[in-house]
């Protein structure tokens, strides 16, 4: 193979999202596994997503972290990577890219999903389809496990967190949360430590002196999902007089997405407005530069390439 041309893969894996509001049935649809939702609940999704502009900015800042993981491999390694999207409920699929690799030829990648802490039910899913269709096509793929404690993160989260704890009160809270799960997926499941972890790294850092996890965008069907729901724990520090505002660090989320703008930017303000707190949220990570400089050395040592 010419060394000018790319000779490694890099599947960059995202949960998806629907592009326009023609799109938001369909993707509805896939990602409850072909059960069409009832009127009611796509009534209920489609509102939400006008309540934020009538369509997420996901895919455009996804494809934004993509071309900024792109720019780091090339500035690393120019003209050895191919870099390209696989998604896991929207077009282009994880299958999409393995093939789209497969086809150029090449027969080993890297894969990186855009999610810091490892659950076998998020992360682990990504990578086995990966791997899994790799096999098909003579391409292996070397997964990203986590990058929950990866410094140039931590750095982020610490430095979002400062800048949100700006004009709160004196008695505030700091909540760090992610998307829920539900329990029966999260027995022996690293998920919950590794929030902890992340969480507890930012707070020392910063000499938080009242801070804790919670958790979001539970998926409503009848099975328990892991709790205590952010909503719920800001009516109870209301209900003990336990602070004054809150600050919400959604550590799990990696872009502006709904489980953002809406579920906490709308929901979670709304909420606070009316409990009398005051609130704040950090900004998202999106393509930050260092982070994503980061992940794509990460991304070099995944495929046996570090110094």
């Amino acid at each position: 193979m010419n060394p000018t041309e790319p000779r490694i893969g890099l599947i960059v894996m995202a949960y998806g999202t629907p592009r326009s509001p023609a799109e938001i049935e369909p993707y509805y649809v896939h990602i409850r596994r072909g059960r069409p939702p009832t009127p009611e609940q796509l009534a209920d999704l489609i509102s939400r997503y006008d309540a934020i502009g009538g369509i997420s900015p996901l895919a455009q800042r996804t494809e934004a972290q993509r071309a900024a993981l792109e720019t780091g491999l090339e500035a690393a390694m120019p003209g050895q990577w191919r870099v390209v999207l696989g998604q896991k409920h929207a077009a282009p699929f994880i299958e999409d890219a393995v093939a789209e690799l497969a086809a150029e030829g090449i027969t080993e990648a890297v894969g990186l999903v855009l999610a810091p802490h490892f659950s076998g039910f998020s992360v682990g899913e990504y990578q086995r389809r990966a791997t899994e269709a790799g096999a098909e096509v003579g391409l292996t793929v070397h997964g990203i496990t986590n990058w929950h404690l990866e410094p140039a993160y931590l750095d982020f989260l610490t430095d979002a967190v400062a800048a949100a704890r700006v004009g709160q009160p004196e008695r505030h809270k700091v909540l760090f949360t992610a998307h829920s799960l539900p329990e029966r997926v999260l027995v022996d499941d690293p998920y919950p430590d590794e929030l902890g972890a992340s969480a507890a790294n930012v707070a020392e850092r910063l000499g938080l002196p009242d801070w804790g996890l919670a958790w979001q965008s539970a998926g409503r069907t009848p099975e328990p999902w892991r709790g205590p729901d952010i909503l719920d724990v800001m009516r109870e520090l209301v209900d003990t007089n336990a602070t004054d505002g809150v600050v919400v660090c959604a550590q799990g989320f990696t872009a502006d997405h709904l489980e953002v703008l809406y579920d906490l930017d709308i929901e979670a303000a709304h909420l606070a407005s009316e409990l009398g707190l005051v609130f704040s949220r950090t900004r998202s990570l999106n393509d930050e530069q260092t982070v994503m400089a980061a992940l794509a050395r990460q991304v070099i040592a995944a495929a046996g390439l570090g110094e």
